[in-house]
């Protein structure tokens, strides 16, 4: 019975001491420990799903990733000719990777990552229309702290499309 003990007290050291609810408090990207805290890092690669096409243009330089993520959609538009998919699948998914500069401009070409629900012409169309449409879009407008803070970092940004039926 000593290895089942031993499991045992492995078991409950893994077990956070006080786990805290979340109190509703604003919490602005600081660990607050005994004696100062620090500040909190962007994940490694930033990532966001975006319905297309946005329904409406920025009309200020983006400040945050939740503004970033829609200036970068916003130039995008449904190829000509794509149609809803077949076999019962509801939407039209594409995924790009890419990375920024600090004035918002493209660090190399952006890279298709994933797309479904199309095939042969159809997909070729929607590559090519949504790295156009990126094209169109970049240098993405951003202000002088958001590209201190995402300059270099990789970028998965999910564009979601639903044909009209």
């Amino acid at each position: 019975m000593p290895g089942r003990r031993a499991a045992s007290l492995l078991l409950l050291s893994l077990i956070p001491a006080a786990a805290a609810a979340y109190d509703g408090a604003p919490f602005y990207g600081y660990a607050v420990e005994p004696g100062g805290g620090y500040p909190l890092s962007l994940p490694q690669t930033l990532r966001a799903t975006i319905a297309v096409p946005v329904s409406r243009m920025a009309t200020r330089p983006a400040d945050t990733l939740a503004e970033l993520y829609p200036a970068l959609a916003a130039c995008w538009q449904a190829p000509g000719g794509l149609a809803r998919p077949g076999d019962g699948a509801g939407d039209i998914e594409i995924t790009v990777r890419l990375a920024l500069r600090r004035d918002g401009s493209l660090i190399g070409p952006p890279r298709v990552t994933y797309a479904a629900g199309t095939a042969g012409d159809q997909r070729t169309a929607l590559v090519r229309g949504t790295l156009d449409a990126l094209a169109r879009c970049t240098p993405v407008h951003i202000t002088a702290g958001l590209g201190r803070a995402i300059a270099g970092r990789p970028v998965a940004l999910r564009f979601v499309y639903r044909p009209p039926a």
